[in-house]
Order: structure tokens, then sequence, then C-alpha cells
């Protein structure tokens, strides 16, 4: 079994068919049918559902394409690290990061992107459950999570504490109070965040104590799309700090101390343990350091 018999299985399986691989690998259908079937013998185990219309995978394709994925994403490792013996002027950078994770890493990723313009930079959002099994199959660099990871392979580093905030148009009747109780937002209209997370859980259950009504009557899909209706003067909204920091600063919107809120949020960065990390995914790391306080 070696690597190029692993990419024409992949491809395959990608594809659903024999030929349609054959012509993505520019090679001839029976080239293609070999090594599948040289694979197999190697492996004494049938990899296709022969027949079937797409090619279906057996249940020992199935095991063998998470373990190929990960051999063939392993060798784009090392391919990678070869590249950068030549330093910080090519490579690739590949993060993965939730929608609001992403503003703990922006100005961090826009300092390295001044000192280092040769270095493509990947960014991928994805959802905070996933990043974890991606960072360990050799699919991203780096990620950022607002949680500690349970695998003992993977090692979080906390880059940023933030917090929930509550946030109102400029305009709006509490834009001019510091300070709040739960117990004072119960006639507002809250635009929340359609995704479920702990930290919505953790938001309804607050009122449930208080014993306030949480008025919902418009939830969307992003912060992005939150911000904006609070700025359209739509409702308000209790988000991460981080996601609003810069509308705060330019007074797009008004920040609302609530005093029974004490939500803190840790973002995490999220690497390989023991593993050395490729020079641009330690280079970022290092600027994230270096901005601490």
């Amino acid at each position: 079994m070696d690597l190029s018999e692993l990419q024409v299985f992949l491809t395959v399986a990608r594809e659903g068919s024999f030929s349609r691989a054959a012509e993505r690998l520019y090679r001839t259908q029976p080239a293609v049918s070999l090594a599948i079937r040289k694979l197999e013998e190697d492996l004494g185990q049938k990899l296709f559902v022969r027949g079937a219309r797409p090619v279906r995978l057996t249940d020992a394709g199935t095991l063998l394409k998470d373990y190929a994925e990960r051999l063939i994403n392993l060798r784009d490792e090392v391919k990678k690290g070869l590249t950068e013996l030549e330093g910080l002027q090519r490579g690739e950078l590949s993060l993965g990061v939730n929608e609001s994770s992403i503003h703990a890493l922006m100005p961090a990723i826009a300092k390295f992107r001044d000192q280092h313009p040769g270095i493509q930079i990947r960014v991928h959002r994805m959802f905070s459950r996933d990043i974890p099994h991606e960072v360990l199959n050799y699919r991203l660099d780096l990620g950022a999570v607002s949680y500690i990871p349970r695998d003992p392979q993977l090692q979080a580093t906390e880059i940023l504490k933030d917090e929930l905030t509550l946030v109102v148009p400029p305009k709006h009747s509490l834009a001019k109070k510091k300070e709040v109780d739960v117990a004072d937002l119960g006639g507002e209209s809250f635009i929340a965040h359609i995704v479920e997370s702990p930290f919505r859980r953790k938001v309804i259950e607050l009122f449930a104590r208080n014993r306030t009504a949480l008025n919902m009557p418009t939830e969307m899909p992003t912060i992005e799309s939150i911000k904006r209706f609070v700025q359209m003067g739509m409702g308000v909204a209790i988000v991460p700090r981080m996601c609003v920091a810069w509308e705060i600063d330019h007074g797009w919107m008004k920040e609302v101390k609530v005093r029974q809120l004490n939500l803190p949020r840790h973002v995490y960065l999220v690497s390989r343990r023991g593993a050395r990390l490729p020079h641009a995914a330690a280079e970022l790391v290092k600027i994230l350091k270096d901005g601490q306080p």
C-alpha cells in the first residue's frame, strides 16, 4: 500500500465513479481499477460495492477513507514543512474559526499580513465542535474556540478574555444609562442568535432566574446581521463584546452594563500537542502572545 494508491482510492470514493476518477487523475479507467484491486489485495478487504451506481464504499472502505485522508493530509504537511525551509517568504497558514472567534484573531492576522505578505492565509469558518478534530487531522494548523478541548493530543492556549455584553441603538432609552438590572429588560425586544450555544442557554437561564421575560421576536443567523439590526433600531442584543468593540468605539451602538450579567468568555488557540508548528503558525502564535497584556 502506498500513498499513490490511497490517492486513487480517495478520488474514486469522492467521485463515486471509476471513470470520473480516471478523468480527474488523467489516467485510464483500467489503470484506476488495477490500483484499487492491488490495494484490496494488500488489505485483504473489498473497499467498494461492485455494481452500485454511484460506487459505494464497503464498511472496510469507509474505515480506510478516514485513515487515508489523515495520511494524505500528513503528506501535504510534510511538503509544507519543506517549503518553509525558505523561511516566511512563502507558504500557507490555515486557521479554523467560528463566527465570533475570528474577532479575537483579526488584529494579529492584520499584523501578520503586513509583516509576511508572501504567506497565503486561509481562514475557514466552521462549527466550534468541529475545529479540534480538523486540527488533529492536519486539515488546520490552528483553531480558535471558546472552550478547552478534552482530547489529550491537543493543547489550548488562552489568547483573549471576553464577556457577553448588552448593546442598544444610540438613540434607545437605555443608551444614556450606565447600568441596569435584568428586571429592567423585560419589555425589550431582543435580537437573538438562532444558533444554539452554551452562552445562549446561560442568557435564557439568567432571565428565568430573575423572573424576567426574555422577548426574542427576531432570531438572526449571524452576529453581523444582529449588529446591523441593532443599528437600525430594531431591538437590543446580548453578544460577545469583542464582536461589537469596533461599533461601540465609533458610537454606532451603545454598551449598557447589566448588573447580573456576568458571563465571561475565553478564547483559546488550539494546536497539536507536542507537534512542531509550521513556521507561519508559530509566527502567528508569537504575535498573539506579544499582544497579550
